[in-house]
Order: C-alpha cells, then sequence, then structure tokens
C-alpha cells in the first residue's frame, strides 16, 4: 500500500486505483466533504466504528473518496464502482482506516503511525 512519494507525516496514503497509484489524504477540506456526506452521522462515529471493527462498505467508500479528494482527484464516488482496487476490498478498507488513524493523531517519536 506504501511506496515513494508518500509522506505518513502527512497523513497520506497509497491506493492502487485501476492500475494507477493515487496518494490520499484527509484535509480539512475533505474531511468537511466527508462529514456533510454522512449526514447525520458524525466522524466521531465513524472512527468509532472503524475501532470496533463495525463499519460498513459505504464507510469504506466515503473515506476512500475524501481522501482521494484531499489528494486531488477529480472524480465521484460513482467513477469507483466498476474500478480494480489493487488487494481488493480489504486493501481499501485498511487505507480508509489508515487515513483516519493519520488524520487524528500525532505520530510518536519511534515512526509513523
Amino acid at each position: 500500500m506504501e511506496g515513494g512519494g508518500c509522506n505518513p507525516w502527512a497523513g497520506e496514503v497509497v491506493l492502487v486505483i485501476n492500475g494507477q497509484r493515487h496518494v490520499l489524504k484527509l484535509t480539512l477540506g475533505a474531511l468537511a466533504e466527508l462529514e456533510a456526506g454522512l449526514g447525520e452521522d458524525s466522524l466521531v462515529a465513524l472512527v468509532t466504528r472503524f475501532e470496533g471493527g463495525n463499519f460498513s462498505s459505504r464507510d469504506v467508500l466515503a473515506l476512500v473518496v475524501a481522501g482521494l479528494r484531499g489528494g486531488g482527484w477529480q472524480g465521484a464516488p460513482a467513477d469507483l464502482i466498476r474500478a480494480e482496487i489493487a488487494g481488493g476490498p480489504m486493501a481499501a478498507a485498511r487505507a480508509a482506516a489508515t487515513l483516519l488513524v493519520r488524520a487524528f493523531s500525532l505520530p510518536d517519536a519511534e515512526g509513523a503511525a
């Protein structure tokens, strides 16, 4: 999932979609868009679901789209319906969880989150 050009200290995560490497990042704007898309739900509830392993595919998609947008992607969620994600749904879920960890935690002295 990680590779050259990705800065975990800046909250970046790499995901390969349709054979193209994308750097995902939860910027403030991407987080605001994510929160708006969650409706009545909150980012805290989303984090809680991921911490408990109780997240949905909708949660994963919302986080991946927000991360892609934060990384400069101009697509829409519908663009990912038929997309081939390297590593499949589990890789997408790992990327989504890693995005949350990196966005809401400080890196420790030993290395990036």
